[in-house]
């Protein structure tokens, strides 16, 4: 019996890049045979082609009320419509390679929750870099319940790497909705999928993430709101994971600094650096907030 995979598609101002996204979806190795696409696409109020693109492809939309300032309303539109056992994510501007459904369906025995490596091209610098963990078997890590969990809660760069694009996970996880207070965060939904499910990440990459340096990490408005809902966040788990849920709070508090550090907002970024945590590379960086950051920008990669 085939199996039908429901993608949910984002999408704001995305002329430039939706086309490569679709193609990309449409050119998924396997479909009509070994599996069927749900495509569910959600415009959030575009005021480019982006409509007359998706009618040029024949592809029936769904559009929100209102710009509602992030993909997290779609997100939700989208796990309410979706139809398929397992559900991917797209965000408009990125790329699937051909076979990253039909891999992921090949794991998704294992575990309800199946991740990939990927490549991010920077678009700018004109250069690319593979995110992509060794194998411990053959070709997959296993995580046991709640393992990849604990480091996303306590923001670890170790264990499984996680990023939208490379995702699919059963439909039976589509009760998590995404926040649609600030309408583009997205950390507390990723601890709700993981907490308490194994989970397998495939070892090759599966997608190309493209970044511009004008992405939304480093937006400051986007940083406020990612500081303070993580830390309401991690409130949830206190109770039960007290010392992961410190250690992220101080993490938090660390990824706040180094983003005023980059931006060179030195008091700032010395009062967040004294509420994370306590280790030889803060200090360097809190005593180099003095003198000395503009050598450390150029030869480290701060945030």
């Amino acid at each position: 019996m085939k199996e039908t995979v429901s993608v949910i598609l984002t999408t704001y101002n995305s002329a430039t890049t939706l086309q490569r996204a679709l193609d990309s979806v449409f050119a998924q190795e396997g479909i009509g045979e070994l599996f069927d696409i749900d495509l569910i696409v959600v415009d959030d109020c575009s005021l480019d082609d982006t409509c007359n693109i998706l009618r040029r492809n024949n592809i029936e939309f769904y559009s929100t009320e209102q710009n509602s300032g992030g993909p997290n309303k779609g997100r939700n539109i989208g796990l309410e419509k979706a139809a398929g056992s397992f559900i991917c994510i797209m965000d408009h501007d990125d790329e699937w390679l051909p076979n990253k459904i039909k891999t992921q369906l090949e794991a998704s025995t294992l575990a309800p929750i199946i991740s990939s490596g990927y490549w991010i091209f920077n678009t700018k610098e004109q250069n690319r870099f593979l995110q992509v963990n060794p194998p411990k078997g053959n070709k997959v890590n296993f995580y046991l319940a709640d393992e990849t969990f604990k480091t996303l809660l306590t923001k670890s760069k170790n264990g499984q790497k996680i990023y939208f694009g490379s995702l699919m996970f059963s439909a039976e996880l589509k009760k998590h909705r995404f926040e649609e207070h600030f309408g583009k965060v997205d950390f507390d939904w990723l601890l709700r999928l993981f907490n308490g499910m194994t989970s397998v990440e495939i070892c090759e990459p599966l997608y190309n993430r493209y970044v511009d340096g004008h992405n939304l990490s480093l937006n400051p408005t986007y940083r406020a709101m990612d500081f303070y809902y993580s830390l309401m966040s991690i409130e949830n788990y206190q109770q039960k994971y007290p010392s992961e849920t410190k250690l992220a709070y101080q993490r938090i508090h660390g990824t706040r600094a180094r983003y005023y550090y980059l931006m060179g907002e030195m008091p700032k970024a010395r009062f967040y650096f004294l509420r994370s945590d306590f280790s030889w590379k803060t200090i360097l960086y809190y005593l180099t907030t003095f003198a000395g950051s503009n050598w450390v920008k150029k030869k480290f990669k701060v945030f």
